[in-house]
């Protein structure tokens, strides 16, 4: 026989204020929690005038002559220049603790430096020689020769991007190591040289004005000058008396995204946000 069940006025009630509890608790766990902003490293949008917010403070070896940094899967690679100092380098970042290094024969002057497919290209300032070295052993592969000056190196994924002191940077081929295009660089229709270390990051080259304290992002298509990066006041105190000891180096991880930036005997690399200048003032780099 079929057994039915009567619920008294008091089950009831104890039943609806059951459900009505579950539901508000549900209801509880369902509601979005408000989520902490994420802020680029680089703007995506960038401001003609940018300048810089230091989110941690890293070892470096003042020992270094930094011409060129990179950064991949967690380690610094990093190229050291001076005539009789040049080497090649891979670096713990969170100690500075150098974990292999290779020396460049005291007649070459180690220049810019970049990874593509599990390759280090390096340069050298004068000598036109560059070196092939396998990225996870530092074994030299081999060696390739350009006609320019060697200063800074980096890549856009597919050729090499090359600069040599002056305002042209200078495509290459990676496996002909052959110019295949060149772009002249210019802020407010007048050349600008002294293009130094540089890095491609999200489709825009970011690149050292030797001497100064300021990075400038290039429009990889047509060479314009998109931003100024004013990063006065990294420069530790101790290195401001050498003419030639100022800020060079820039590596971007876009696994993490993050941004660093270092100088040539400097005793510390820095993890930096680029942010607009509040107060923008029209700077031209010297």
């Amino acid at each position: 026989m079929e057994k039915k069940i009567v619920f008294k006025p008091a089950s009831l009630l104890i039943i609806l204020i059951v459900i009505l509890t579950g539901g508000v608790t549900s209801c509880s766990l369902l509601t979005k929690q408000p989520q902490v902003e994420v802020i680029p490293a680089v703007p995506e949008a960038l401001a003609q005038n940018l300048g810089y917010e230091i989110l941690a403070t890293l070892p470096h070896d003042p020992t270094c002559y930094t011409q060129g940094l990179v950064i991949d899967a967690g380690v610094f690679y990093e190229s050291c220049g001076l005539y009789g100092q040049s080497s090649l380098r891979k670096v713990d970042p969170a100690s500075g603790v150098v974990q292999a290094e290779i020396d460049l024969d005291p007649n070459y002057f180690a220049e810019g430096l970049v990874l593509l497919r599990d390759k280090l290209y390096q340069l050298t300032w004068k000598e036109n020689t560059g070196f092939v070295y396998d990225a996870s052993t530092l074994e030299l592969l081999n060696t390739f020769h350009y006609q320019t000056q060697g200063w800074g190196l980096t890549t856009d994924g597919s050729a090499l991007i090359l600069s040599d002191g002056t305002n042209t940077l200078y495509w290459l081929d990676p496996g002909t190591v052959q110019v295949v295009r060149q772009v002249n660089v210019s802020y407010q229709g007048q050349p600008l040289e002294y293009l130094n270390e540089l890095e491609y990051i999200n489709g825009t080259l970011f690149a050292n004005i030797y001497l100064t304290d300021t990075i400038i992002a290039i429009d990889p298509d047509d060479g314009s000058i998109i931003s100024l990066v004013d990063l006065t006041g990294l420069r530790p105190e101790q290195n401001r008396a050498m003419q030639g000891e100022v800020l060079n180096g820039i590596a971007y991880d876009d696994q993490s995204d993050k941004l660093y930036v270092t100088g040539k005997n400097w005793s510390t690399l820095y993890e930096i946000r680029l942010v607009p200048q509040t107060t923008a003032t029209q700077t031209t780099p010297q």
